[in-house]
């Protein structure tokens, strides 16, 4: 079992974003937050990171700085542990971090001048969600200054399809609503997922018999007390579908990694990255295959 969060911490609106993210996950799920502050390793000779060459104490001392600020911000009853780094690829040294602390994700924020209440992923984000084996958390702009922010997980949304993968969400999915207590709501993508040339009649009819099935399957895995509740989301497009949502306080979606991606890897699809366009709430994206999984025919 994972037993840990990650957040990767800068001293910025972007870093303090990820921060208070991962701080509300660990709270609600009772895992232990990694902060950590990733720097260049002692083969980098850019000027941003040593105030002369070879010498990387005083930037040490600004990272600790930095992590004893954000510590400030951490609640008294989330069990922390701050951590500086060194790696030339800040997202690479997030991965390695996670793996060795056995966690269940990896947090950061949105990318600078994204705008408030939206996602927009900045370099790092985009290389996690295109390598990471670890599910990633993506905190919207201004997440730290929001009242979501203090707020308990209220709902658990996932987008569910039908192409590979989808069961590694349905299981990801349920495993978080259970272990906060928070109500699991299934949104139905299936008709984008069928093949080109049905007929509207047969899209709905596949569509119902798929999403009635999962939730089926989502309720009996769930323990007693913890609702689940399917809801279609009609639209022309992805970006129409989902804007027809609403959101309540609190609550996060969980979408999947495109069938494309590599065995135990992330893989931003297409309809994914048209959701965070639009997707007002945390973003957790699940790899498609588990760990240990063996590669199918279409990896």
């Amino acid at each position: 079992m994972t037993t840990s969060i990650v957040v990767g911490y800068t001293a910025t609106e972007t870093g303090a974003d990820a921060l208070a993210l991962g701080v509300r996950l660990a709270r609600s799920t009772g895992r232990h937050l990694h902060v950590l502050v990733i720097l260049p390793d002692e083969r980098a000779t850019s000027a941003e990171v040593a105030t002369g060459p070879g010498n990387p104490e005083p930037v040490h001392g600004q990272a600790k700085e930095w992590l004893d600020a954000a510590a400030e911000a951490i609640p008294s009853d989330v069990a922390h542990t701050p951590q500086v780094r060194q790696h030339d690829s800040f997202a690479e040294g997030l991965v390695l971090a996670g793996e060795e602390l056995d966690a269940a994700l990896i947090v950061v924020g949105a990318a600078n001048g994204a705008t408030v209440g939206l996602h927009r992923m900045g370099s790092v984000a985009q290389a996690l969600l295109h390598s990471s084996p670890i599910p990633v958390a993506l905190a919207p702009a201004g997440f730290a200054h929001s009242e979501d922010a203090a707020a308990p997980i209220s709902r658990v949304t996932a987008a569910i399809g039908s192409r590979p993968g989808a069961d590694v969400l349905l299981e990801a999915a349920v495993a978080l609503s259970a272990s906060t207590g928070a109500t699991l709501r299934l949104v139905s993508l299936v008709a984008f997922d069928v093949p080109r040339g049905l007929d509207l009649q047969s899209i709905r009819l596949v569509s119902t018999a798929h999403g009635d099935d999962v939730l089926a399957r989502a309720e009996m895995e769930l323990p007693p007390g913890v609702r689940a509740e399917l809801e279609r989301a009609p639209g022309d497009t992805v970006e129409q579908a989902v804007e027809q949502l609403s959101w309540l306080p609190g609550e996060l979606i969980l979408v999947g990694s495109s069938r494309l991606a590599q065995p135990r890897r992330l893989f931003l699809g297409s309809t994914a990255a048209k959701m965070l366009d639009v997707i007002p709430v945390p973003m957790i994206v699940v790899p498609r295959t588990r760990a240990g999984d063996a590669p199918d025919a279409e990896s």
